[in-house]
């Protein structure tokens, strides 16, 4: 686990516990960055989310080359890319929360909001089953902690690598080759966190 693990800094995610989790995990040489250059030097890339899509997206974009940094090593290297929570929810072509925004698009589909009744309260918040499809990497059965009340809605079920129950299936993961997106907290889930993380840092892309 001596890869060097950019963790970014976009002024959208809670850095400290994200950091702490992945030290946790093993992860020798963890940056908190908001610099191209560190990015394009990693050999694994984290992208945390707390709060609005667009805010995310616009705090995304508003740092010069972070994006071009990104799709170069991500889509161009294929290194290995975990988006959390919202970090997760930006791998869609876009987010329908207060109005529509475009997102990186490296996933087709969209985020929506979700659907609140009596019985079922939004936002989705707590303790949740994660119940991994036959081709999710590095997923495997147990509980996560979630807080959402936007869903990634995945145009091609192939790409929707584990599901969770809150009024219905709810995408907990999305995944394509060396993309990994999670709608849960690892940071927040415990020892089904610190799991996934170290699947992360140990993850090797065929």
């Amino acid at each position: 686990m001596a890869d060097r693990v950019a963790l970014i800094d976009y002024g959208a995610g809670n850095l400290h516990s994200v950091h702490n989790a992945l030290k946790a995990s093993g992860a020798g040489n963890v940056a908190v960055t908001d610099d191209p250059a560190t990015v394009r030097a990693a050999d694994r890339i984290v992208l945390p989310g707390v709060g609005a899509f667009a805010a995310c997206m616009n705090g995304l974009s508003a740092i010069p080359g972070m994006i071009d940094a990104l799709e170069a090593r991500v889509q161009g290297d294929k290194v290995p890319f975990l988006g959390i929570c919202v970090g997760m929810q930006l791998l869609a072509e876009r987010g329908l929360e207060h109005g529509t925004h475009a997102g990186l698009g490296w996933i087709a589909g969209e985020v929506r909001a979700m659907d609140a009744t009596p019985a079922i309260k939004v936002p989705h918040m707590g303790w949740n089953d994660v119940r991994p499809s036959d081709r999710a990497p590095l997923i495997v059965p147990g509980e996560a902690y979630f807080l959402h009340s936007y869903h990634f809605a995945a145009a091609n079920a192939a790409d929707v690598a584990a599901v969770t129950d809150h009024g219905g299936a709810v995408t907990a993961a999305v995944a394509r080759d060396n993309i990994l997106g999670v709608q849960f907290h690892p940071e927040k889930s415990q020892a089904y966190g610190l799991d996934l993380l170290r699947r992360f840092l140990d993850w090797t892309v065929s």
